[in-house]
């Protein structure tokens, strides 16, 4: 796999120094407001919002769709949609009005009361994953966590097992890859571990069912939690047979599957987990399926949940470390019920898909075109290019092929231009209002970018 991005390093220098400039003088009241937002930690309401290759973030003042309109007039075709969060749309009609007859009309923002809302949600849910009990949360982070507990009371076994650079929010037991001596070792960035991640945890390569089963003959998985495709990483695909690998040696070795679909939810109507045909034990699930309202959910399969309920000496209601007062909240749900029943529908999928599609073929066609070692995948709505080419086949390599000052120039010379990609990788998602011109004007600037690269 080559790491070299055929890039002049001195010009993309004096390029991007350019660009963050041009991006400065574009943005005078985002950076106003970012000066004088002296009363919040990092200067941002959530720290990751600092992840900005230009020095300081954009400053929202409307969002519809797929546009965006920054504080200084600045629209955006946004391709990065709350990083998965708003893959619906930036409030989409129907859970607007949800939302807000929810609010205005019948009450109840916060009530610790089930809704009919709720059990809609959740037979949608099982029809779409095929698991037929589900539970909610605000966040996919909550719904592993809390799947995570179940699975360890279940089995009586102590360890997760992951994916190296996998993406599962910010649990805890994630936050492993694997060290230079194929065993497990703390991600770097590990901030403030409770304890060190190898006790709690065991990791194994993507694509790597060797790695997998050396690490479940220890005999102490409670549940491997992973992606059908690592995505937060770059998106990396499974090999044939794969997957299919995976779920026989969790049954082998008595070891439940939980499918984290918050992001491979891109693949389809019931992500990755209806489009391959997969049988996981548990799957999780959050952001997009709230269209953009705070909501998580797990799903069980009828045997599991069938074998938690029948433990009389398992704490499912009071201070078990399950469950949160404002989870399965009457807006949540009103949100969560309108997303899937009107906005992320089968029809809306098919036209998302079909523009990542697009997205995909164009820009393969223009990386082709000078002749770059880079390479493009897909997966369902969900695109994204490496510097890389072939394409990583798991999470290290991925890593490896990471190139900062290259996405950091693309990104500000996509922003100074009106297109925004997601901050934390060269990711593109297609919401239901992207369309094919919005495609073009991407591969226009991009196309323009990579001319000034290579001149």
């Amino acid at each position: 796999m080559s790491t070299d991005s055929g890039i002049d390093r001195a010009r993309l220098h004096k390029l991007a120094e350019r660009e963050r400039s041009r991006f400065t003088d574009r943005h005078p009241g985002s950076a106003r407001a970012y000066g004088k937002a002296d009363h919040l930690f990092g200067r941002v309401p959530m720290t990751w919002m600092n992840k900005t290759a230009a020095g300081f973030p954009i400053y929202l003042a409307t969002a519809r769709g797929n546009r965006i309109t920054d504080v200084d007039g600045n629209e955006f075709i946004d391709f990065a949609l709350g990083d998965t969060g708003a893959m619906a749309g930036h409030s989409p009609d129907p859970v607007t009005t949800a939302v807000t007859r929810r609010i205005t009309e019948l009450g109840g923002l916060s009530t610790m009361l089930p809704t009919e809302d709720a059990a809609f949600a959740g037979a949608e849910l099982a029809r779409r994953f095929g698991l037929p009990a589900w539970s909610f949360a605000l966040t996919a982070t909550d719904a592993n966590r809390w799947a995570i507990r179940l699975l360890r009371a279940v089995t009586g076994r102590s360890k997760i097992l992951v994916n190296s650079y996998c993406y599962h929010g910010s649990v805890d037991e994630s936050l492993i890859v694997v060290g230079p001596d194929g065993e497990g070792v703390s991600r770097e960035g590990n901030v403030g571990a409770p304890v060190d991640v190898t006790e709690t945890s065991r990791v194994a390569e993507f694509n790597d069912l060797a790695g997998l089963e050396r690490q479940l003959a220890h005999g102490d998985v409670a549940a491997v939690l992973m992606e059908p495709a690592l995505t937060n990483i770059g998106i990396v695909l499974p090999e044939d047979g794969y997957l299919a690998g995976v779920r026989e040696l969790t049954r082998t070795y008595g070891t439940y599957l939980i499918n984290d679909e918050t992001h491979t939810f891109s693949a389809g109507p019931g992500g990755a987990t209806a489009f391959w045909d997969l049988r996981p034990d548990v799957v999780t699930i959050g952001k997009a399926i709230g269209g953009g309202v705070p909501v998580g959910a797990y799903g069980l399969s009828a045997e599991l949940a069938d074998a938690l309920t029948g433990r009389s000496d398992l704490d499912l209601i009071d201070m078990g470390g399950v469950g949160g007062t404002l989870a399965g909240n009457p807006v949540s749900m009103a949100a969560t019920r309108a997303t899937l029943e009107h906005v992320l529908t089968e029809t809306a999928f098919d036209h998302m898909i079909g523009t990542a599609s697009a997205f995909a073929d164009g820009i393969q066609k223009i990386i082709d075109g000078y002749a770059l070692p880079w390479s493009v995948s897909r997966l369902g709505a969900r695109v994204e290019y490496r510097f890389a080419n072939p394409a990583p086949r798991n999470g290290t390599e991925s890593a490896g092929s990471a190139d900062a000052e290259l996405e950091d120039f693309l990104h500000v010379y996509l922003a100074n231009r009106g297109v925004l990609l997601t901050p934390f990788h060269n990711m593109a998602l297609m919401c239901p209002t992207t369309s094919l011109a919005d495609v073009s004007r991407h591969h226009e600037i991009f196309d323009a970018a990579l001319k000034e690269l290579t001149a």
